[in-house]
């Protein structure tokens, strides 16, 4: 059985930071593009970071850019994002997903496996 299982998410004051982490069991995902996406209430997921199986490409959202950091330990089957100087705007369940796809696509459709998705919430 395939699982992407998040973790790291909670409550934080706007300006803080969390690291959410994404382990994968069931398989190894060391050639699966990763991504994370979130949702708020009332919104659809969106597309916050992305990361080439390699780990040497990365993208990101225009609204989390130089705030999120997105990495990958393929010897852990694990998938990271750093978020810091989070804000209000922030708040949302974030999912990390994992592609068959050679490029690191931001649409999530191309996404193959998803987590359960973990609640972050910046209070302001």
């Amino acid at each position: 059985q395939v699982q992407l299982v998040e973790s790291g998410g909670g409550l934080v004051e706007a300006g803080g930071s969390l690291r959410l982490s994404c382990a994968a069991s069931g398989r190894t995902f060391s050639r699966y593009s990763k991504g994370w996406f979130r949702q708020a209430p009332g919104k659809e997921r969106e597309f916050v970071a992305g990361i080439h199986w390699s780990g040497d490409r990365k993208y990101y959202a225009d609204s989390v850019t130089g705030r999120f950091t997105i990495s990958r330990d393929n010897a852990k089957n694990t998938v990271y994002l750093q978020m810091n100087s989070l804000k209000a705007e922030d708040t949302a369940v974030y999912y990390c997903a994992a592609s068959r796809s050679i490029v690191v696509d931001t649409t999530a459709l191309k996404y193959d496996y998803w987590g359960q998705g973990t609640q972050v919430t910046v209070s302001s």
